[in-house]
C-alpha cells in the first residue's frame, strides 16, 4: 500500500520518504518500529511510561526471536567498592538498564546472600582492585565464597565484569580478572567481554554498559522500544557538577596545621561550595583535579626540545591547548606505568626501551618505574623522533586526587574542609613532589579556585542509630573524616559514646586540631581521646600500642555494639591496627585466633568495621 497525501496525515515530502523507506524494512525492523511508535505515543500522552507497556507480557521473561529461548529481564548488579567509584557505576548501569525495561537489583557484594547466586540468570559485576591486587573490603566475603568449594555450578548464568584499577600498580584490575575467570569456570557465559578501566574510567565504563545492554537486549525488540525512557535529565534541585564536570570552587583558607620545627607540613583547606548545589555526608571524599608543577612541565618540554606554545588536541571533542597548558593541566606526567612504557617503546622504536620492557625483565622494569617520572624517561632514552600529538596520545589524563572530607556540612554550610599532608621526597638524584599536595602547600592562595567534585563513600558512614558507640583510629591526616564525624555529632546533639585514637610524630608540633579535640572532650562530644606521638620517646609508640593499653575497655565497647573505624596509611598502619584488633578480641574474649578473626568478619558483615585507607 502506497501512502498518499489524501489517504494519510503526512505531507507530500513525508509520504515520499516513507514510501521509499517502508519497502526496505525487514520483518524484525517493522516489529521494532511498531513497538517504538507505540511506546513513544504512550509517553507523549502520559498514559504510561514506555517501559511499562513492554512489561504487560506475563512474568519477567520475553522470547528471544533468534533462538526460541526465553531471556530473563531480571538483572542483578553486584559491586565491590572502596572509594565509591564502582558503586556509582553500578547504580548508573542499573538506571540505564531500567530505562530499557529491565528489572534491576543493585547491591553491595557484602549485602548479597551468596546462596542466592544460583537463582541469578543475568549477573553484572562492577569491582575495583584495592591495594596490591586485593578485593575491596565489601567484596572480600563474596570473593572468598565464589573461589571456595561451596560455590555452585552456574551453567544458566550470563554475566559480565567491569573492573576498575590503576595501571601504576602491578596487579592492575586483578580482582575483576579473578571474578571474570571464576564465573566462567563455574559455567557462566559472558553477556559482554570484561572491560578493565584505568583511573580515567568514564568512557570505557560507558562503552561496557552499552555493550552489556546490547547483549541483554539482543533479539528483544520490545525492550529496545523502551529506549526513549533511558534518556534521563537531572532532577529538580540536583547538582550538575560531577567527576566529569567539576565545580570550580574558591579557596577560602589555607593554613599549615603543624608548628614551627615540625618535620611535616599538613595543610587545612577551607573551600567554598556556594552556588554549586553540591552536598556531602560525613565519610565522603572530595575529588580535586590538580595541576602539575610548572617547573617540572618546563623541564619536560625543554628535554623534549618542543615549542611550549605549539597547540595540541587534548580530547576526542577536538579541544586544543598549548603544549605547556596540556602538560600542566590535562596529562599525568609524574607517574610511570608498565603500559605507558610499552606504548612509548612501541611509538619511538628505541632499542633500549624495548630491552627494558622485554620478557624476563619484569623486576628490572619495576625497579626503574619506582620513584621516576616522564622527565626521567625522556632524559634516559630520548630524544624521541615523534610529533607532540603522537606522544601526548600515549599519556593518561590527569587523574583526580581524593581526600577524606574533614568537615560537616551542617556545621559549615556551603563549605568543605580538607586535611592534606605535603608529600616531598628525594629519588634518583632529584627532589620530587606530590602533585596535588604541593600545589596546595606552595601555589594555592585564598581566592584561587580548584576543580572539585564530591565522591560519596557509602562504606564509611556514621551508624544509623546515633546512640551506637564509635571507635575511631586516625593518625596523621587520617584524623580528617573523624573531625567530620565529631562536627556532625555535635550539631545533632548525639549522645552516643565516641573514642578517638590519634597519633603523629611530636606532641608540640604535630597535634592536629588539638584545640578542637580538647574542646569536644570537655563538652562530651568526644568521650575518650588517646594519643600516640612516636618521636617523643625512645621507644616509638603508635596508635595500635594505645589500643593494646586499653584492650579490656575497647573489647567492652565492641561487645556493646560499637562501630570501629580506621583511616590513614594502608601499607603499615591499617594492617597493624587490624592485627592488633584481632589480638585484643582474642585476648579479652578468651577466644582462639580463628574465632577472633571470625568475630572481626562478623563485624564487617554487620557494617561495624569500616576502613578508609590510602
Amino acid at each position: 500500500m502506497q501512502l498518499q497525501v489524501m489517504n494519510s496525515p503526512f505531507n507530500q515530502e513525508q509520504a515520499e520518504l516513507l514510501n521509499r523507506l517502508l519497502p526496505t524494512l525487514t520483518e524484525s525492523q517493522r516489529v521494532w518500529l511498531s513497538g517504538y511508535l507505540t511506546a513513544s505515543l504512550a509517553v507523549s500522552s502520559s498514559a504510561a511510561p514506555a517501559a511499562a507497556i513492554m512489561q504487560e507480557a506475563p512474568a519477567a521473561e520475553i522470547p528471544a526471536a533468534s533462538s526460541g529461548q526465553t531471556i530473563s529481564k531480571e538483572v542483578t548488579i553486584l559491586y565491590g567498592s572502596q572509594t565509591g567509584n564502582a558503586q556509582g557505576l553500578a547504580n548508573k548501569a542499573g538506571k540505564t538498564l531500567e530505562g530499557y525495561g529491565f528489572q534491576v537489583t543493585v547491591s553491595s557484594m557484602s549485602d548479597f546472600k551468596p546462596n542466592n547466586l544460583k537463582k541469578v540468570q543475568n549477573l553484572l559485576i562492577v569491582v575495583s582492585t584495592h591495594g596490591e591486587g586485593e578485593p575491596p573490603d565489601n567484596a572480600l566475603s563474596f570473593h572468598e565464597f565464589l573461589h571456595g568449594r561451596r560455590a555452585p555450578k552456574l551453567d544458566d548464568l550470563r554475566f559480565s565484569v567491569l573492573s576498575l584499577g590503576d595501571s601504576s600498580y602491578e596487579f592492575f584490575c586483578e580482582t575483576g580478572k579473578e571474578f571474570d575467570k571464576r564465573l566462567e569456570e563455574l559455567g557462566g557465559e559472558r553477556i559482554a567481554p570484561r572491560v578493565d578501566c584505568d583511573l580515567d574510567f568514564e568512557e570505557p565504563a560507558a562503552k561496557w554498559i552499552e555493550s552489556v545492554r546490547n547483549g541483554l537486549s539482543e533479539a528483544q525488540a520490545a525492550v529496545v522500544a523502551a529506549a526513549p525512557s533511558a534518556k534521563t535529565t537531572a532532577a529538580a534541585g540536583e547538582t550538575v557538577y560531577s567527576r566529569k564536570n567539576p565545580f570550580h570552587a574558591e579557596v577560602l583558607e589555607n593554613l599549615n596545621l603543624n608548628g614551627r620545627g615540625s618535620n611535616k607540613e599538613t595543610r587545612h583547606l577551607e573551600i567554598s561550595l556556594e552556588g554549586s548545589g553540591l552536598t556531602y555526608q560525613p565519610g565522603d571524599a572530595l575529588g580535586i583535579y590538580p595541576q602539575n608543577d610548572p617547573e617540572l612541565v618546563d623541564k619536560l618540554i625543554q628535554a623534549l626540545n618542543w615549542n611550549p606554545d605549539e597547540t595540541v588536541t587534548v580530547n576526542k571533542e577536538g579541544d586544543v591547548l598549548s603544549l605547556r597548558d596540556a602538560f600542566t593541566s590535562h596529562y599525568e606526567i609524574t607517574v610511570l606505568t608498565k603500559p605507558l612504557m610499552e606504548k612509548i617503546a612501541q611509538l619511538t622504536g628505541i632499542d633500549k626501551l624495548h630491552e627494558l620492557i622485554g620478557s624476563g625483565n619484569g623486576e628490572k622494569l619495576k625497579e626503574y618505574i619506582k620513584g621516576r617520572d616522564l622527565l626521567d624517561v625522556v632524559q634516559d632514552f630520548g630524544p624521541f623522533g615523534v610529533s607532540q600529538q603522537e606522544f601526548l596520545n600515549q599519556l593518561r589524563k590527569m587523574p583526580p586526587r581524593l581526600y577524606s572530607i574533614a568537615s560537616s556540612l551542617s556545621a559549615n554550610p556551603d563549605e568543605v574542609h580538607l586535611t592534606i599532608g605535603a608529600v616531598r621526597y628525594h629519588s634518583n638524584g632529584r627532589d620530587r613532589n606530590g602533585v596535588c599536595s604541593i600545589l596546595c602547600a606552595e601555589r594555592l592562595e585564598p581566592g584561587a579556585t580548584l576543580p572539585v567534585y564530591i565522591q560519596p563513600n557509602q562504606n564509611f558512614r556514621l551508624p544509623e542509630n546515633p546512640d551506637t558507640p564509635i571507635i575511631m583510629v586516625g593518625p596523621g591526616t587520617g584524623i580528617a573524616p573523624f573531625r567530620s564525624f565529631l562536627q556532625e555529632r555535635e550539631e545533632a546533639g548525639t549522645e552516643g559514646k565516641s573514642w578517638l585514637f590519634f597519633g603523629d610524630q611530636h606532641f608540640v608540633t604535630d597535634f592536629l586540631y588539638q584545640t578542637e579535640l580538647q574542646k569536644w572532650l570537655k563538652d562530651g562530644v568526644l568521650t575518650k581521646l588517646d594519643v600516640a606521638f612516636s618521636r617523643d620517646s625512645e621507644e616509638k609508640v603508635y596508635v595500635q600500642h594505645r589500643m593494646l593499653e586499653h584492650s579490656k575497655e575497647l573489647f567492652e565497647w565492641l561487645e556493646q555494639g560499637a562501630s570501629f573505624y580506621v583511616c590513614g596509611d594502608k601499607t603499615n598502619m591499617a594492617r597493624d591496627v587490624h592485627n592488633t584488633l584481632i589480638d585484643i578480641i582474642e585476648k579479652e574474649g578468651q577466644m582462639s585466633r580463628e574465632k577472633a578473626e571470625a568475630y572481626v568478619a562478623e563485624m564487617k558483615k554487620q557494617k561495624r568495621y569500616h576502613r578508609d585507607v590510602y
